[in-house]
């Protein structure tokens, strides 16, 4: 491939480095991204094998952000929507499964809960606020609505997640919608009934917050963007990058092929994750980077399974999760063929088996026979299910989800400050701003939108 010179350089070609190329590229700019992988699309891949189509990767996103909806349309892109008869969360307790509450009432009805804490919730509007800046999830909740909630229903939430551990992340950060309910308007469920208004106007913007996939997989985003960025302005299987001031422009060394290859840009954006920073900058003071790779990630094992033939409980859901306390093998249990069309053989299910995370580190240390056998035995046990299945693929990711711990705070000030001490220099990525899609989205178009206007002044 004939490199150019370009005007920026984007360093991973994941969902975000995709999305602000996109952006760049579109609006004239010279762009060229380098990704260390044979393939773009970072986590987010896309199979077909034996009448099953599955994700190696996320399996869905949330349609949270005006950017992602205004991605879509730009690329003339239809989200998939699962049907109405799949919304349904389950919680396993005492060996079956509970559908969650999905409103007050049933809240108040459900035997996940206790009696107490549902009297809890009830007080919840009146109870005083208190501003905590870097308050747990877990005494967030615990504080507000009770224990029982924070174990059944939010605590399987974050595992859902983050793959986390609720007393460790830290609210602003990891869910920062539930920490403006509070701060803003006094109460979670006060701010919910006063954001009517909000929610209507978003859900008439396209901001549904349904789950979503596209058509054939979330690859299918990927293959979108790439297409419209062009194969030549993207480059794979690049090693050993690494980024260097000079003067007032950036020189970027790295390994392709074997060959050492140098170019000079004026912008840089980074989207590696924050243990790769370092390596990436390294002449970033070690006392600065210390502050930004002090961040954890969740080590996630993802089993898909696939039957020609479901004789199991019927999958009448998005999904289902399993509290800690419950002390199974797994996190949860995600239904694709109940959420999307042709994600299985006519009568068949696929299912996505998630274990490990923060709390169960020793699961991504087993064996592949292990992690079947675990997985099988679950199957049994909660879903009904003692057939063989047609399909099993095991996939694993060391750095899974970054965990918005205590830590965040200053990562977020000092990749301010190398930004500000650096200018044209950008660290994106999911170190900051969000884990999920519609985030990485929302980041990149801010970013190209920045560095545009920056352009223009």
């Amino acid at each position: 491939m004939e490199i150019t010179k370009p005007d920026i350089i984007i360093i991973g070609a994941g969902l975000t480095g995709l999305t602000a190329g996109y952006y760049l590229r579109k609006a004239g700019k010279k762009v060229l991204l380098i990704e260390q992988h044979d393939r773009p699309g970072g986590v987010i891949r896309t199979i077909t094998e034996d009448g099953f189509t599955f994700e190696a990767g996320p399996n869905t996103g949330v349609i949270s952000t005006a950017e992602l909806v205004q991605l879509f349309h730009d690329l003339k892109l239809r989200f998939e929507i699962p049907d109405e008869t799949s919304k349904a969360r389950w919680i396993w307790k005492k060996g079956r499964w509970h559908a969650l509450p999905s409103g007050l009432l049933s809240a108040i009805f459900t035997p996940l809960f206790k009696f107490t804490d549902k009297i809890k919730v009830l007080g919840e509007p009146f109870r005083r606020r208190r501003h905590r800046l870097n308050e747990s999830v877990a005494k967030l909740v615990k504080r507000r609505l009770g224990k029982s909630i924070l174990r059944y229903a939010v605590e399987p939430f974050i595992s859902g997640i983050y793959a986390g551990d609720p007393e460790k992340l830290i609210v602003r950060y990891a869910l920062p919608k539930l920490y403006a309910l509070e701060h803003e308007y006094g109460s979670f469920i006060k701010g919910a009934i006063k954001r009517r208004k909000i929610i209507a106007a978003e859900k008439a913007a396209g901001i549904t917050k349904s789950v979503f996939s596209v058509a054939g997989g979330l690859e299918s985003l990927i293959r979108a963007l790439v297409h419209e960025i062009g194969d030549e302005h993207i480059l794979t299987g690049v090693k050993d990058a690494r980024v260097e001031p000079l003067h007032d422009k950036f020189l970027c060394k790295f390994n392709v092929n074997g060959e050492i290859r140098e170019l000079v840009a004026e912008k840089v954006i980074s989207t590696v994750d924050g243990l790769s920073v370092a390596s990436l900058l390294p002449f970033i003071p070690q006392e600065v980077m210390d502050k930004i790779t002090a961040i954890r990630y969740a080590k996630v094992v993802q089993v898909v399974i696939g039957f020609k033939h479901w004789v199991g409980i019927p999958l009448r859901a998005f999904g289902g999760l399993i509290p800690s306390k419950e002390k199974k093998d797994i996190l949860g249990i995600l239904f694709p063929s109940a959420l999307f069309k042709n994600r299985a053989p006519e009568g068949g299910a696929l299912l996505s088996v998630f274990a490990g995370g923060i709390k169960r580190l020793d699961i991504y240390l087993k064996t592949d026979e292990e992690i079947t056998d675990m997985v099988l035995d679950n199957m049994k046990s909660m879903m009904k299910c003692a057939e063989k299945p047609d399909l099993i693929r095991i996939f694993r990711y060391e750095k899974a989800i970054p965990q918005y711990e205590s830590s965040t705070e200053l990562r977020l000030f000092n990749v301010q400050k190398i930004e500000k001490a650096y200018p044209g220099l950008i660290l994106a990525g999911n170190m900051r701003d969000g884990i999920g899609m519609s985030d990485r989205v929302k980041q990149a178009k801010q970013i190209a939108d920045q560095l545009l206007a920056a352009d223009k002044s």
